[in-house]
């Protein structure tokens, strides 16, 4: 179709066709009359594009985030102009530092008000500006096709990421006889055949090599397909920090989840690797504890970092070698490829995973209610496909210990660390695939970050299971508190609503825990109410607050604290 053949459209039917032609299923969105002509459009496209009417903007900004995790395809989402923007700028953040696929389409006030701080306006170039790997506004009707597909581009491209773009009114209102834009295609960075030689050479003159996989757009095949690189190199493998979906952590090669809260046993072994290979992940500070595990800038392991920006190769640590390539092209490039000596490290790979295998035995908790025992229960009862959500805070801890992920789709956490996360994204998890359990891991004061969220679950008949762990406290923050002002604690302790009178409210089902011994049964009257029902499913789990992550208690912390300073 040339644009002298297309009919007239107004901006928000030629933006709404533009979407479809580059695939998008599914749109989160908060309405707005900043961008009506958009919604309006929307009723062309029933039976290819999913309308999910969201709560509050930084749960549907969430929502599109998880979106682009589970799928790689960008997330899709719509706020309003001023208030709707800034609210769904969390959701922005987190895709920019998770390296996750999404686009931001926000109302704007017209160019005839433009400049005059009319009512709502920002200017979201300085807004987003570093946040974000691209921020525009689309001025002109008829430009609307070539703005978003040069989106899908950049947000899919090299380091994945957020794109977000200003709508002005004027643009949505007016008409253009303009062509669509031909989908997408993503363009796929592989290494050469001399990298791929070069990383051989160097992995078989180590002799403690170690390899972490993590980042963003991981599919089933490449995932099989490093998998089977791993086992024919007979490496050892940890996950970067919340990437504990990039492999199956069932295998005999995997080693543990790389960053804080890591054993102290792995901690050692990534310290004294003498070789790190590096797929797809930044390396970030919490994956390495501060740049200690594997020092900036110069590490003092050999490092071979593979990662798709070329940007980001050399910008934080000086590697050994460095391979321009995504997960799709390394996992590619790999599949082939064999060892040619001896491999001398394999005692140290059954050590590695017998290691990690130890730690899936639940720790002693003070108080009646073990949470270390509830996660490792979950692990042996959960279908191998569930996906664990969760926020930001300690009780993450356990879920991420005692969870043997099974790759791509099982876990959604935002390595940002932002709390309020995990409930949005564990109703994008079920949007994407009804069948499968969702179970959303919460802290009381993440949980009410977006618990009105709870309302997409009930219109939408979304049958996830929510864990509310109750200590009446900012539990991450006291543990810092305590470790830095011992038995100084103030301004993190509140009042707890009756979580399960709330989630009825939304027609849901609800229940206290508050002994290990009683978890087991509430959690399968919990999933069998949100199986038969499709409706959410909460359970309030309280427990001892001294008990703040495994293996760890405030008393404890406090009191290591006090010797510290009378030293």
């Amino acid at each position: 179709m040339t644009a002298l053949s297309a009919p007239p459209r107004n901006g928000g039917q030629i933006l709404m066709q533009q979407l479809r032609v580059h695939g998008v299923k599914r749109v989160f969105l908060v309405p707005g009359e900043s961008y009506l002509p958009c919604i309006d459009a929307l009723n062309e496209h029933q039976d290819a594009m999913e309308s999910i009417v969201c709560r509050q903007e930084g749960g549907a900004a969430y929502m599109a985030e998880a979106y682009g995790k589970l799928t790689g395809e960008p997330g899709i989402c719509f706020v309003t102009r001023g208030p709707g923007a800034t609210n769904a700028s969390i959701g922005v953040h987190t895709a920019y530092q998770d390296s996750t696929p999404m686009i931001l389409f926000v109302g704007q006030v017209g160019n005839d008000f433009y400049e005059r701080e009319a009512f709502q306006e920002i200017d979201y170039r300085r807004m987003f500006g570093q946040m974000t790997k691209w921020v525009a506004q689309i001025d002109r009707t008829e430009r609307i096709p070539e703005f978003i597909a040069r989106a899908f581009a950049v947000a899919t491209s090299g380091r994945p990421g957020p794109v977000v773009l200003a709508l002005p009114e004027d643009t949505l209102w007016g008409t253009a006889q303009v062509a669509d834009m031909p989908r997408y295609r993503r363009a796929q960075s592989n290494p050469g055949v001399a990298d791929v030689a070069q990383m051989r050479e160097l992995i078989e003159a180590a002799e403690r090599p170690f390899m972490i996989v993590g980042g963003h757009g991981w599919t089933q095949q490449a995932s099989a397909r490093l998998q089977a690189f791993a086992e024919r190199f007979d490496l050892p493998v940890g996950v970067a920090w919340r990437r504990l979906e990039c492999f199956d952590q069932r295998h005999p090669n995997f080693a543990g989840h790389v960053g804080w809260g890591m054993s102290p046993e792995l901690r050692a072994r990534v310290a004294n690797a003498d070789l790190i290979l590096s797929v797809c992940t930044r390396l970030g500070e919490a994956t390495t504890e501060g740049y200690s595990v594997i020092a900036s800038p110069l590490p003092q392991q050999k490092l071979i970092h593979v990662y798709p920006d070329p940007e980001e190769l050399g910008r934080v640590f000086m590697p050994t070698q460095a391979i321009v390539a995504d997960p799709a092209g390394f996992a590619e490039q790999v599949a082939d490829l064999q060892p040619t000596r001896a491999i001398r490290w394999s005692a140290a790979t059954r050590s590695a995973n017998t290691e990690y295998l130890s730690t899936l035995q639940p720790l002693d908790a003070p108080g009646a209610m073990n949470l270390n025992a509830a996660a490792a229960h979950l692990n042996t009862v959960l279908p191998a496909d569930a996906c664990i959500t969760v926020g930001a805070g300690n009780y993450a801890l356990y879920p991420h210990r005692y969870r043997q992920f099974s790759g791509v789709g099982s876990s959604l956490a935002p390595a940002l660390g932002a709390m309020g996360y995990g409930l949005p994204a564990a109703i994008s998890a079920k949007l994407e695939k009804r069948d499968r359990t969702v179970v959303c891991y919460a802290g009381d004061g993440c949980f009410q970050m977006n618990l009105q969220e709870l309302g997409v679950a009930m219109q939408y008949r979304l049958g996830i299971i929510v864990l509310v762990f109750n200590n009446g406290m900012w539990g991450t923050i006291r543990a810092h508190q305590e470790r830095d002002f011992p038995a100084r604690a103030i301004a993190l302790n509140f009042d707890n609503p009756e979580f399960t009178e709330i989630v009825r409210a939304y027609r849901g089902y609800g229940e206290i825990v508050d002994k290990t011994e009683d978890f087991a049964a509430a959690f399968e009257r919990a999933r069998a109410f949100a199986d038969s029902k499709q409706l959410p499913a909460l359970l309030e789990i309280r427990y001892d607050p001294d008990g703040i992550a495994p293996g760890d208690t405030l008393s404890g912390i406090r009191q290591a604290a006090l010797k510290k300073q009378q030293a």
